[in-house]
């Protein structure tokens, strides 16, 4: 039985991938704006389901890399069996040995990271490595965007409220620039339940990004989704 993952334009296979298609992956390839880029680099692509939303979104040249070899090879049968997949490549490789062998800039460096520290961990060693940071913490991220993101490109990530606060600090210190934030909640009166982030390499010449802080929620009081959710999300998702 085919359990793949459709959305409107693909469709998305992960039952080799240590992270399913899950709503934060969903979030950041609908809120990242693609359109202008020309490079695009998915930090961690896993199924490849970010790479492909923003191979929909735009014509860029794309690259996704992941030290997962059974992902690594999902995202690519995903990707051959797109539309795109002539402009589309997928690498088995570490972040940090990319960075060293690769000197082309890009110009939209996309990523759903790993970001637990000290939680509890799964039997499964290649599912920590995909939602635990031993392999890629914060540092070692912000250091590569740095060296592999075009003068005017820009970063997009989406984290947990606490851990996107311990980035930004980190970031701010190490010279990458927090541009605009959307606060995910799953309701009206909830907790913030992510934090999608994008970062540049200029400061931008208003400090403080606080104002510019929008808000997003997932679904009414009735449990149906909100009207901003279903905009956002209207390209790929079926129902919408």
């Amino acid at each position: 039985m085919d359990s793949s993952f459709r959305f409107k334009q693909f469709s998305v296979a992960d039952d080799k991938c240590t992270m399913k298609v899950g709503t934060d992956a969903v979030l950041l390839g609908c809120w990242v704006n693609p359109t202008s880029a020309q490079y695009i680099l998915d930090i961690g692509t896993g199924s490849g389901v970010i790479a492909l939303m923003m191979a929909q979104r735009s014509n860029a040249l794309i690259d996704g890399i992941d030290i997962d070899p059974p992902s690594i090879e999902q995202a690519r049968q995903n990707i051959a069996n797109s539309k795109w997949g002539g402009r589309m490549n997928i690498i088995n490789k570490s972040l940090q040995k990319y960075c060293k062998n690769h000197s082309n800039k890009y110009d939209l460096i996309v990523t759903n990271p790993p970001f637990f520290s000290n939680s509890l961990r799964s039997p499964k060693e290649n599912r920590n490595i995909s939602r635990h940071n031993d392999k890629l913490n914060f540092d070692e991220l912000i250091f590569s965007v740095k060296k592999l993101l075009d003068q005017d490109g820009r970063f997009c990530l989406i984290l947990p409220e606490n851990e996107s606060e311990v980035f930004k600090d980190k970031a701010i210190i190490n010279g990458l620039f927090p541009l605009r934030n959307l606060n995910i909640y799953p309701k009206k009166e909830r907790a913030v339940k992510r934090i999608l982030s994008e970062y540049c390499l200029t400061r931008p010449s208003l400090e403080g990004t606080d104002r510019d802080l929008s808000v997003l929620m997932i679904r009414n009081d009735d449990n149906t989704f909100t009207e901003e959710y279903q905009e956002l999300t209207k390209d790929f998702y079926l129902e919408f």
